[in-house]
């Protein structure tokens, strides 16, 4: 069993995860290939995961880790075993703690596999010419480089324009995105599972405009106002980005492959709503002994 390993080199405790990774492999029945930026945190000589075709992908950090490693791979949608090593890891599935049967569990097959919805978006201009297709699982935001600044936009949906959005920026994001920067920005949650895209403003300059929820087969495209195409970014899963130059328009649909989340536990979505992001909590407040 071919599995690819990435992880966050800021947690201290990398190295010795990685070496009970790589000491447990043999009798399991996994060769282990790693990242580039991996290979000082190795005991032994890993190689790299450059172009292999894996049968699953671990991961050893927090989501931002997970969302680094989902890109990875490309259009194939090879399971992804995510480890928290940090705090919340609401996409992750397994901890240091339990990495052993985790482990035991992939090499079996004992996991469910939740297929997520992905994004593509390329960057567009009037002539026709299209640059930087990038695909998101979170989100791809328009916003401004440098100090927080209005953005002026139109947001055409299917075609239709929605109308002008001032705001210091436009999320669309998946389902799965829907709990991170969108969430943040007022957005609703939206369960994975339902096929929808959501088109979050930050910090709207206007009672007008509030985030909209549109069906996954849509096509959005993002379009500066004349004079407010200066400085201004796209992000993809706050990770990756490109500048938008005058002239240019961020068109946004779904992809056409998933990204398979394993998932180990028990747990449904709204029990790990409420044990990561404290859902509902009330303890402190005097309504909840």
């Amino acid at each position: 069993m071919k599995v690819g390993v990435v992880g966050n080199p800021r947690y201290r405790d990398l190295k010795a995860v990685l070496e009970q990774v790589a000491m447990g492999a043999p009798s399991r029945g996994i060769d282990l290939y790693g990242e580039e930026r991996l290979e000082p945190f190795w005991n032994r000589d890993i190689p790299s995961l450059e172009g292999v075709s894996l049968d699953a992908l671990l991961t050893f950090g927090g989501d931002g880790t997970l969302l680094r490693g989902a890109r990875l791979p490309g259009t194939r949608e090879t399971p992804i075993l995510g480890v928290n090593l940090g705090r919340v890891g609401f996409l992750t599935t397994a901890t240091r703690d339990t990495l052993d049967p985790a482990l035991d569990a992939l090499v079996t097959g004992r996991y469910t596999i939740e297929r997520r919805q992905v994004l593509h978006a390329e960057i567009c201009d009037d002539h026709g010419g299209c640059r930087a297709g990038q695909m998101a699982v979170n989100d791809i935001a328009v916003h401004k480089g440098g100090v927080a600044r209005v953005v002026r936009v139109n947001v055409l949906i299917e075609g239709e324009n929605v109308g002008p959005y001032s705001a210091d920026g436009i999320i669309v994001a998946t389902p799965t995105g829907s709990t991170a920067y969108s969430l943040s920005a007022g957005g609703p949650i939206v369960v994975p599972g339902v096929e929808a895209m959501v088109v979050t403003p930050i910090a709207a300059h206007t009672l007008a405009v509030r985030p909209l929820v549109v069906p996954a087969s849509f096509h959005i495209v993002i379009e500066p106002m004349a004079g407010w195409s200066d400085d201004l970014l796209v992000s993809f899963d706050g990770q990756t980005g490109t500048t938008l130059a005058p002239g240019e328009r961020v068109e946004v649909c779904r992809a056409d492959h998933r990204v398979c989340l394993i998932r180990l536990d028990t747990d449904g979505y709204f029990e790990r709503m409420r044990q990561k992001l404290h859902w509902g909590d009330l303890h402190g407040r005097g309504e909840i002994p």
